[in-house]
């Protein structure tokens, strides 16, 4: 609990050869499956992305520690749902606890951590930034007389520069917004592939439940799970063009 978060960092960019500059970064659990990986050597390297942008990535990543955690029977739990949004005080937490374990874990071994991630990218996020809200008190100066405190020099009261610099802010949150919806849209995809493989897997069992003249009430309760909907949100109608869907 003594060191720093400067020296944690120092700490953790020495050890796995990557250029952090802040605790938030771990939130990506990259590092700290690389972490328990210089302790164990069995981490699925591989697997774990580096770079990790989305916070499905983070989450995957997160599952492979929670695995690893299973296997060597470390009972600390994860906060994933915690670490995942790139907090400092989360992170700082489970970076002064891992480096504690790794400190009475660690037995010396030589470890080369670019040739165990071979050579893989660490340019990772500090943050999961939120939308930027800079052009809001800015549009609200569109038209007006003053916009961001500024006066302008001479001339006619015009809004040329103005409005060119709301236009850039606010060409800089769409881009934002974008990127943002991109990574919802791929945490989406990952989410409904899971639930697709379960429901495939489901009604196979199911059929061999059936085929056998048993029933299991289990499969059947999972079953409706997958299949239930709640207020306001319907399942719509598969079209022709759509049978391929589900």
């Amino acid at each position: 609990m003594g060191e720093s978060r400067t020296e944690l960092i120092a700490w953790l960019n020495d050890l796995l050869q990557v250029n952090y500059t802040k605790v938030e970064q771990c939130g990506t659990g990259g590092a700290y499956c690389q972490i328990i990986d210089s302790i164990f050597g069995d981490v699925p390297m591989a697997r774990v992305k580096m770079n990790a942008k989305h916070e499905y990535e983070f989450i995957g990543n997160f599952k492979i520690l929670q695995n690893v955690f299973r296997a060597h029977k470390i009972e600390k739990p994860i906060p994933v749902e915690k670490l995942v949004k790139c907090k400092m005080q989360d992170n700082l937490e489970f970076v002064q606890w891992i480096k504690r374990f790794w400190d009475s874990n660690y037995g010396g071994q030589g470890y080369d951590p670019v040739a165990r991630r071979k050579g893989a990218s660490t340019d990772t996020p500090a943050t999961i930034a939120p939308l930027a809200p800079a052009a809001r008190s800015a549009g609200l100066g569109v038209g007006g007389g003053r916009a961001g405190g500024r006066t302008p020099i001479g001339g006619p009261r015009s809004t040329s520069t103005q409005p060119n610099e709301v236009v850039q802010q606010l060409r800089t949150q769409l881009a934002e917004m974008s990127q943002h919806l991109e990574g919802l849209e791929k945490e989406r995809d990952f989410y409904f592939a899971k639930l697709r493989d379960i429901e495939i897997l489901v009604q196979q069992q199911l059929e061999v439940v059936e085929a056998e003249g048993k029933e299991d009430p289990t499969l059947r309760d999972i079953q409706k799970i997958l299949y239930s909907t709640e207020d306001g949100f319907e399942v719509p109608e598969p079209t022709v063009d759509e049978e391929e869907t589900f």
